[in-house]
């Protein structure tokens, strides 16, 4: 069994970076202790943090120090080898990758990128490591640029020297190819190598080739003037502003950046005024050359304009500048989390993850980890593409989560609002976003008004509603959210950012109703924690539920569990195991033991049964040792929303716990309630919740 896997390219820009993000999260589903170890870094200049490395720690929130994940940088090795300390450079490089391998269940170990001027062949130092730490090489090349045959000639070169010393290679990947080429590329490959390699083609996707406004402000050292916030815009060309403004309008193309030295107002000016027009191409950025500063009149009219355009000061001339900008490739990096986000898309759709693990270890795990389980969610919610409503629209956390949603597309969104506001929140944040894509409806002046309080009224009108209130009630975003599902305009939706919970589900009380057979709607948070996910219900909606109202909570959590993959083992908690204790609380756990028993034969329950005797398998040999369930509970259901609530927060708060949810259970159709203190991490999951509940239904 491998518990490493290496990642090998022979040149720089192979996007080595979009394999190594994807490899590091299939890991990350397989265990919650995985490690990442480049042995040899790139030279860091302006930060003291090697960008692979500080990406791959962060995004993933990797429980790993940045000095255990390298051994050497470039210059450190250069002058090792030169001086023939080839066996110290491994030496160390195998202690350092031990010390991982001892406290990981996988580490990725990713190669150089031929990025540096380094003294050294590098393929020769990445065949002797990868052939030191007995790691397995994933190959990775890029196909842009070159001629069809002479990258299949380069990739079977490239494995044979592999081969030769004597190093597996489980798989090869082709990026980058240009989609014409694909089929051909595709067919060749597999031609010339065995038929038990593992080969996957990845197209050429265009916004992952474009570098940003602020790789080339790095590579410039220049000096932003305005719209810092806006540095991450993709650039798809470039082009040079000294004719006429009248000619270069016409030259300006999608996400281009200008180029023009600072005292040409004419361009600088107009250059703004084309990326507000709908009539000309988006820009990405304006480079002022020449060290000038356009004069105080220009940057007073342009401070006064609203734009998502950054514009750099750069010392240099014109033609110098053009050229440095040339040579700038596109990279990807910590902060840049819609590039990681397509990076992982990408590598999803074109790379066979599931033949990469079984080539990579034979070892299976029966645990859920929560890493597993997010990305679990991702998949299902891709089964079908479901559409949500966010009545909250303007909320900035609201836009952030669309926006990584819409990048994934993984549903289909209403956000509701009025799209100006929404628009101008955007600008201010420095976000991003296709709005024309997203269903934007303002209950203030809907065309659905009308239809909508008719559906209302006549819902409602047995219980003493008028026409003017449900006119007026169609005006509130939750009763608008909620009309919407009921009309068939939306399946499902994710409100409570700025909203109560009351607020949020009581349109739903009145309107969807419950499932039949349900008499009490509840919730559940999924606890992510270090090396597993739990079910907890009820944490939201239910003060002081009965026996009966508690039973029909187990019955559904398990029901949830199971709907996510989770095996159902619940626990009806108390403060006391079996029956040792007595009381009035632990008597309602008891009964509603005993009616989900009755009810469900086949569940394996056990109540009531403390937490630690519940989570604990110590604990629950010493309390319970003849129960199927103590020990190794998966759903715990607690007596009441004091215990429930106070509970899921102590542990969130004490273990840094990940809590996706609530989610409701029990409605017709599922709408879902966010707390008021919610991330853009907990929208975006709970919408992959309502996605996929919406898929049950």
């Amino acid at each position: 069994m491998s518990k490493a896997i290496y990642i090998a390219t022979i040149e720089s820009d192979s996007g080595k970076s979009l394999v190594s993000l994807g490899l590091l999260r299939m890991m990350l589903t397989k265990s919650s202790k995985v490690g990442y170890f480049r042995p040899i870094i790139n030279e860091v200049k302006d930060s003291k943090f090697d960008d692979h490395t500080n990406t791959a720690i962060n995004f993933f929130n990797l429980d790993i120090d940045y000095d255990d994940c390298y051994a050497y940088k470039q210059s450190e090795v250069v002058e090792l080898l030169s001086e023939g300390k080839s066996d110290d450079v491994i030496h160390n490089v195998i202690k350092k990758y031990k010390k991982l391998e001892a406290k990981y269940d996988y580490v990725l170990v990713e190669g150089t990128d031929f990025s540096g001027e380094g003294g050294f062949t590098e393929l020769d130092v990445n065949l002797m490591i990868a052939k030191n730490l007995n790691a397995p090489a994933l190959i990775v090349g890029a196909g842009n640029g070159k001629k069809k045959k002479d990258f299949v000639n380069t990739m079977q070169l490239t494995y044979q020297s592999f081969i030769n010393k004597e190093v597996d290679v489980i798989g090869i990947v082709a990026n980058k190819i240009e989609v014409d080429e694909v089929e051909y590329i595709c067919k060749e490959l597999k031609h010339s190598f065995p038929k038990d390699l593992q080969i996957d083609i990845i197209p050429k996707v265009d916004f992952l080739t474009f570098p940003t406004v602020k790789e080339v402000v790095q590579a410039l050292n220049g000096r932003v003037l305005f719209g810092e916030q806006f540095l991450d815009n993709a650039i798809g060309s470039y082009s040079t502003g000294a004719m006429q403004l009248r000619n270069y309008l016409t030259r300006i193309k999608e996400n281009a950046l200008v180029v023009t030295p600072g005292d040409r107002a004419d361009i600088i000016l107009g250059a703004l005024q084309a990326n507000a027009s709908s009539n000309y191409p988006k820009i990405a950025g304006i480079i002022l050359t020449g060290t000038l500063t356009p004069e105080e009149s220009i940057l007073k009219l342009i401070e006064g304009v609203q734009s998502t355009v950054p514009i750099i000061l750069a010392d240099g001339g014109t033609f110098k500048i053009t050229n440095k900008i040339g040579s700038v490739k596109s990279k990807i990096y910590a902060t840049h989390e819609k590039k990681i986000l397509l990076s992982l898309d990408t590598f999803d759709k074109y790379v066979n993850a599931e033949g990469l693990t079984k080539k990579l270890t034979s070892h299976k795990s029966d645990k859920l980890t929560p890493s597993m389980f997010q990305y679990n969610l991702l998949q299902k919610a891709r089964v079908k593409k479901k559409h949500i409503v966010l009545p909250e629209g303007d909320d900035e956390r609201i836009i952030r989560a669309a926006a990584r949603l819409q990048l994934l597309d993984i549903v289909d969104l209403t956000l509701l609002g009025d799209k100006n506001t929404i628009q101008l929140k955007c600008d201010q944040i420095g976000l991003q976003i296709d709005l024309d894509s997203i269903n934007i409806l303002n209950p203030e002046d809907s065309i659905h008004n009308d239809d909508f309080a008719k559906t209302l009224y006549e819902a409602r009108k047995h219980k003493g509603m008028t026409e003017t209130t449900a006119n007026d009630l169609t005006r509130d975003v939750s009763y608008y959210g909620t009309l919407m599902i009921m009309n068939g305009l939306a399946d499902g939706m994710v409100s409570g950012a700025v909203h109560t919970t009351m607020h949020t589900i009581k349109p739903s009380l009145q309107l969807i109703k419950t499932k039949p057979g349900v008499s009490v709607v509840s919730s559940v948070f999924f606890m992510c924690l270090s090396d597993r996910v739990s079910v907890m219900g009820d944490c939201a909606v239910n003060p002081n539920p009965n026996a009966e109202q508690l039973a029909e909570i187990a019955i559904s959590s398990a029901q949830s569990a199971e709907a996510f993959g989770i095996e159902a083992k619940v626990a009806m908690l108390s403060y006391s195991s079996g029956s040792s204790g007595k009381g009035e609380e632990v008597e309602k756990v008891r009964k509603a033991t005993e009616i989900v028993k009755a009810k469900n034969p086949n569940l394996k329950i056990e109540g009531p049964i403390q937490y630690d005797a519940a989570v604990d398998m110590s604990v629950a040999k010493t309390k319970m040792p003849n129960s199927e369930v103590a020990g190794q509970a998966s759903v715990l259901i607690f007596p009441d929303l004091n215990t429930g609530n106070n509970t899921y927060k102590a542990i969130q708060r004490e273990t840094g716990a990940l809590a996706i949810g609530p989610m409701l259970q029990g409605l017709n159709k599922p709408v879902n309630d966010l707390s008021r203190g919610c991330t853009v991490d907990d929208i975006f999951n709970t919408v992959l919740l309502t996605a996929i509940q919406a898929e049950q239904e």
